[in-house]
């Protein structure tokens, strides 16, 4: 079909669907569910490569701190800001303040714990290892924060 637009000519050609075509797949968001901290929304799920999700951190809330067995993940901090705490191998733990803009890498096995210093939005990019955590109050001399989630043993981490 040849189509006039603004003195050129166009031609539309009918593609024939292949049984090799891809197509894009849409993505329901889904809330996870409560959190002492704040909210955590899947809003990406690709089966067996990565997840994204939506991390909404409350003003003085702290996450719990853990390390994954499998768990690959990253972080960038949309807006606020966070105290970010961590092991970097020395047995103790560190604390580095990131502002809106900041990234972090959190490969498995690293030690580490967020608190926001102010309400926090925060993009988390991982592999999709769900039920993965060990947590780490007591080896640092810590209490465990009440309603935290338990640690998991690696038989119960799943890849979804």
């Amino acid at each position: 079909m040849n189509v006039k637009k603004r003195g050129i000519k166009m031609v539309k050609k009918k593609v024939k669907a292949s049984k090799s075509h891809v197509t894009v797949n849409f993505f329901t968001s889904k809330d996870v569910g409560p959190r002492n901290w704040g909210r955590e929304i899947l809003v990406a799920h690709v089966p067996g490569l990565y997840t994204g999700k939506l991390l909404i951190m409350k003003k003085g809330a702290k996450g719990g701190l853990q390390k994954h067995h499998l768990k690959n993940e990253s972080a960038y901090l949309y807006s606020g800001e966070l105290l970010f705490r961590y092991d970097s191998g020395d047995g103790k733990i560190k604390e580095k303040k990131l502002v809106a803009g900041d990234s972090v890498h959190i490969p498995p096995g690293a030690v580490h714990q967020e608190e926001a210093l102010t309400e926090c939005v925060i993009f988390e990019t991982s592999t999709p290892h769900f039920n993965d955590r060990i947590r780490m109050e007591s080896v640092y001399g810590q209490e465990i924060p009440e309603g935290g989630l338990p640690s998991t043993t690696i038989d119960q981490v799943e890849l979804k």
